[in-house]
């Protein structure tokens, strides 16, 4: 089934949703994240399903992040975008069965935020994560309340601050990922850990990712959605979205 930019199917008691946009580089267009909003209400709705499996199509990306198309000029643009994304970003959390991100490519931005919004993630060797915003003068906006309380403050400041992506071998080492599998495998693999979870009493698997999850959201978000319509509006952001629009290196002031 079809829903936005989004392929949904469910197989006994697993739902995959598939970010359909190969060509873009499955970013996070609004038919992305059309898609993705009406598959987890889907999931939530049906006492069949268990599990859920995010994954991206093609062999280049999970999620590239946000799409610079479609980002906003005005002031009431800004406020609304970022009052749009973010519980976006944190719809994953929200879900009250567990989610797998399945990451198969380049996991970056928005991208990189949605795959840590789930509860598990299992990396393809090809995969990469990332969080390239600085190189448009912006940060990671939900990413920079949740990234440090997996990699630690130094380390999510160092990957926020100097926008490098990491492999799949460090981002298990350092907690974003659960385990690297085979590329040809991921999917596969994925099913199977949906299965094992699928198996277990399913009150107490849901319990357990609440109470895990408590106290997320909060000031946090509210700060983040408060304070990050002011960071779009900088001369900065303005230079570094020509930069990447022109295909050349941004010069901050």
């Amino acid at each position: 089934m079809r829903i936005g930019s989004v392929e949904f199917e469910k197989k006994g008691r697993i739902a995959y949703i598939t970010l359909d946009e190969p060509s873009k580089l499955n970013a996070l267009s609004a038919g992305i994240r059309e898609g993705v909003t009406e598959s987890l209400a889907k999931i939530e709705a049906d006492d069949e399903i268990r599990v859920g499996i995010i994954t991206g199509r093609g062999d280049k990306a999970f999620c590239a992040g946000a799409d610079i198309s479609g980002f906003p000029v005005t002031p009431e643009q800004t406020r609304q975008f970022i009052a749009t994304i973010l519980p976006f970003l944190q719809s994953p959390e929200r879900c009250r069965k567990p989610l797998i991100a399945a990451v198969n490519g380049m996991a970056f931005g928005g991208g990189f935020e949605l795959a840590i919004a789930c509860d598990f993630i299992l990396a393809s060797e090809r995969a990469k994560f990332g969080v390239p915003e600085i190189q448009l003068g912006l940060l990671p906006g939900f990413a920079v309340v949740r990234l440090h309380e997996i990699v630690g403050r130094p380390k999510a400041k160092e990957l926020s601050m100097l926008g490098e992506p990491i492999d799949a071998a460090e981002a298990v080492r350092l907690g974003i990922a659960l385990r690297t599998v085979p590329h040809e495998k991921l999917l596969e693999e994925a099913t199977a850990f949906a299965e094992k979870l699928a198996a277990k009493p399913r009150m107490a698997v849901e319990m357990a990712k609440s109470f895990y999850n408590r106290g997320l959201g909060g000031e946090e978000m509210r700060y983040a959605s408060d304070a990050f319509p002011f960071l779009f509006l900088t001369e900065d952001v303005k230079e570094g979205v020509s930069a990447f629009r022109e295909k050349r290196k941004p010069q901050f002031g």
